[in-house]
């Protein structure tokens, strides 16, 4: 729904930062002092030159041009949305880090077999080495047989990988910005709802152009019970908060909803003029780790 010349649509493999080119979206704005951002490591071995350098420090801001929508589904206004992009080079192996980062970081790693040597039973040799026309065969555990060990069978490990916090924000913000061609801003409709009700729900997102069979995203600063109620049993839909807010659902959507309070949201935690602090970092820390005790929970719960 945004003013944008691009036409893909958003998904895990055809998002719009991966198939544009310098050349087909005017809307990125370098900054003209390189020197204000702090220098990063490149990945490649060999030492840059130091224009080959300065080019890849340049982070870029697309500002798209958003509808407002009512609940009614008229246009009320107009808001903007304003966040740092990485350069087009880099903007895939960013946001590629940090989708794999996520998901690797979801694997919990239990899975685990046993070793001819772990199996039990077997101790003792089924019949003479000799004279018995058969083929040598020690114990009745070897993985030749049934009920025998596994050959290099998965053993518990972590499969944890580390990304820098700023990275995984340039990702988040990355794909956002190359979501806007998809994305509609509504006004707040969190009292819209009296009762929890699945029909009045879809016939909104109707409203809004949204198709409850496509892939779409919400995101709310808060949700509603009555709105959380009335939109559980939708299967292609995700209600997200800040706290929520990830990398594969917005690659994943074929159209994110957002309401006014979650642009400004976004324009202040992941603009180009956000620098961050201690406790706001500190905060980020304590999410993570509050979402990593939620996902052990509900992994055993299931």
């Amino acid at each position: 729904m945004a003013t944008s010349s691009t036409t893909h649509l958003v998904s895990f493999f055809s998002s719009s930062i991966f198939l544009t080119s310098p050349n087909q979206n005017p809307k990125f704005l370098s900054i003209s002092d390189p020197n204000s951002l702090k220098a990063v490591r490149p990945l490649s071995h060999s030492r840059p030159s130091i224009t080959e350098f300065a080019k890849t420090l340049v982070i870029r801001s697309e500002v798209a041009t958003l509808p407002v929508i009512s609940f009614d589904g008229e246009k009320i206004g107009e808001t903007y949305l304003d966040l740092k992009s990485a350069p087009l080079e880099t903007a895939r192996a960013v946001v590629h880090r940090g989708i794999i980062t996520d998901l690797q970081n979801k694997r919990r790693g239990t899975a685990s077999t046993l070793t001819r040597g772990e199996v039990r039973g077997g101790g003792k040799k089924p019949y003479p080495q000799k004279k018995t026309g058969r083929a040598r065969r020690g114990s009745q555990r070897t993985p030749l047989r049934p009920g025998g060990g596994v050959i290099f069978g998965p053993k518990p490990r972590d499969w944890s990988v580390k990304i820098n916090r700023k990275e995984k924000r340039l990702a988040i913000s990355t794909a956002l910005s190359s979501a806007a061609v998809n994305m509609i801003v509504v006004e707040d409709f969190s009292d819209k709802f009296d009762k929890p009700k699945t029909k009045e729900f879809i016939a909104a997102m109707k409203r809004w152009g949204v198709d409850p069979k496509e892939k779409s995203m919400f995101l709310f600063m808060e949700v509603s019970d009555n709105v959380k109620l009335s939109s559980r049993n939708i299967g292609t839909l995700r209600l997200l908060t800040p706290r929520t807010l990830n990398l594969f659902d917005i690659l994943n959507s074929d159209k994110l909803v957002l309401t006014k309070p979650a642009i400004e949201y976004l324009n202040r935690m992941y603009g180009i003029d956000y620098e961050g602090g201690e406790a706001e970092d500190e905060d980020e820390e304590e999410q993570e780790e509050d979402e990593e005790i939620e996902d052990e929970s509900s992994k055993v719960a299931e």
